[in-house]
This record gives C-alpha cells, sequence and structure tokens, in this order.
C-alpha cells in the first residue's frame, strides 16, 4: 500500500477508531472513494473496546458485511514492545513499535526482534525516531526532530516504514507552533532512500505543509484529534436542537447519526488532500 502511495507521490491516510460508528464511517468512505485505508487502533482505544481480538474480530468481520473491496490494513498505533506481541497474536495486518523514548541502542534492539517475528508472520511494522509531540495514551513528548542518523540506523533494521519526528505534535497545536522541519525530512530522506515515511499529528497540520511533505516522501498521515472533533461538534449541535427528546431521538443509533455522518466528510476531505481517492 505505502510503496504505491511513494511511486505515485501520495499518502494514505491512517484513521484512528474508537468503536463500531468510527470504523464503519471510514470503511464506507474509503469504499465510496477508491482509496486505500490504515484503521489505527491506540492501546488505550483497543483497551475501551475490550481487547484487540474484539477489534481484528469486528474489522474482519465488518470488511466482509459491507463488502469492502479496496485495500485495508489494521494497525497499531504507538505500540508499546508488548502491546506488539498481544496484536501479532490477534490478527492485526501491521504494528507500531514506539520505542522513541529509550535509548537509541535499546530502540535498536527491541525493534530489530520486533522486526524478524512481524516478518515471519508476513506483518509490516513501524518505527519511531524522535518522539512526537503533545499526548498519546499517556506518552508525552515534545515535538523533537528526530536525528537522521538514527533514522538511518531503525531504517536499517528492516522496518517496513518509519515515523520521523519533524516538529509534528499530536492533538490541536499550539498558535506558537513553529511548522515541520523540511530540512530535517529531506536529510532523512536521502539517508533512507525509498523507505516510507510517516507523518503522525495530522491534525492542523496546513494543507501546503502536508503536501510538501508528501513531496518528500511521507506515504502514511494519521489524523485521529479531527475526526474527534467532527464527531463531537455534529454530536452536540444533535443535542442542543433537542433531536435527542423528538420521537425516538434518544436511539443510539439516531444519537450516534450525525456524528458518525461528520467523521465522513473528514475522512473524505482528508483523503482528497492526500491524494488517495481512486488509488485502491
Amino acid at each position: 500500500m505505502l510503496k504505491k502511495a511513494v511511486a505515485g507521490k501520495y499518502a494514505v491516510g491512517q484513521f484512528n477508531i474508537n468503536n463500531l460508528e468510527w470504523t464503519k464511517a471510514i470503511l464506507t468512505t474509503a469504499q465510496e472513494n477508491n482509496s486505500p485505508v490504515i484503521l489505527g487502533v491506540s492501546e488505550g482505544a483497543g483497551k475501551y473496546m475490550t481487547g484487540f481480538k474484539t477489534v481484528a474480530a469486528m474489522v474482519k468481520a465488518m470488511i466482509e458485511e459491507l463488502n469492502i473491496t479496496v485495500p485495508v490494513a489494521l494497525h497499531l498505533d504507538h505500540g508499546s514492545y508488548d502491546g506488539c506481541y498481544k496484536c501479532i497474536e490477534a490478527g492485526f495486518s501491521s504494528v507500531m513499535f514506539d520505542g522513541s523514548h529509550f535509548p537509541i541502542e535499546e530502540n535498536v534492539l527491541k525493534t530489530s526482534e520486533l522486526v524478524k517475528t512481524c516478518h515471519d508472520k508476513g506483518i509490516s511494522i513501524e518505527a519511531e525516531v524522535g518522539s512526537i509531540g503533545g499526548e498519546e495514551d499517556g506518552v508525552v513528548g515534545a515535538g523533537e526532530i528526530a536525528d537522521p542518523n538514527e533514522c538511518k540506523k531503525i531504517a536499517d533494521l528492516g522496518v517496513d516504514f518509519l515515523a520521523a519526528g519533524i516538529g509534528n505534535i499530536h492533538g490541536k497545536y499550539p498558535e506558537n507552533w513553529k511548522g515541520l522541519d523540511f530540512d530535517a525530512l529531506a536529510k532523512t530522506k536521502d539517508l533512507i532512500g525509498d523507505l516510507p515515511l510517516v507523518l503522525h499529528g495530522g491534525t492542523g497540520i496546513p494543507a501546503e505543509m502536508i503536501k510538501k511533505a508528501i513531496s518528500l516522501g511521507v506515504a502514511k498521515i494519521n489524523v485521529n484529534t479531527e475526526c474527534q472533533l467532527y464527531f463531537q461538534e455534529a454530536t452536540r449541535k444533535y443535542i442542543e436542537a433537542g433531536k435527542d427528546l423528538e420521537g425516538k431521538g434518544f436511539d443510539p443509533r439516531k444519537l450516534l447519526a450525525p456524528g458518525t455522518e461528520a467523521i465522513k466528510v473528514i475522512v473524505k476531505e482528508k483523503m482528497e488532500l492526500f491524494g488517495s481517492i481512486n488509488k485502491a
């Protein structure tokens, strides 16, 4: 999926899922727009959905029931060492090991072991160098700029794609945000060649920066907060308008419908921006 994206100069969106509505909205939008898609699952969201086995079974069944024919990857987002093994066992097609908070030697050791395990089972693996700013399931990063030489060291372990911190952060971007460091991105790209790069914290990065990052080899962009904000806003409007008090408006299927439709809107917008529409 990502090798095709690198060659075609577009990016595939990773949209994090939190429940059935989220998953259904993202899968149907991908199908409607003939776009490949990556479903991201954080360890916190996995726990919320009762465990990785539940998530894998739901996604597998939903792909079947909805007749989804576009390429879909189920990917662990910011996984711990133990979390990666749980997802491998549960049947995920891809994992991310986030060893960015370890010393580089330990990151190398744990990543190389996971690379071997994943590749033996036909699973792809993402690694991270330079922590991504903001907070993701309790892991807090200040938006470090990854050292291109450390990126090369991790890339050489045989990972399938690499998240390199270039000043990007999770969640909403503060007003004093300095923007992405494209020099660091270009230097990393020079050292790692055609290995697909990943941009975390896709919410709030201006469109022109996203396009430039894609031109420099970013082939996977993670979006989570933006979907949550769209869902929250649509749900709030529904309740503030008193729709939940009309007839059977309290039915969760009706209550959650506006938020679900709102997720579809932002996912399509991102797919258009990333250039993945009709690339399935």
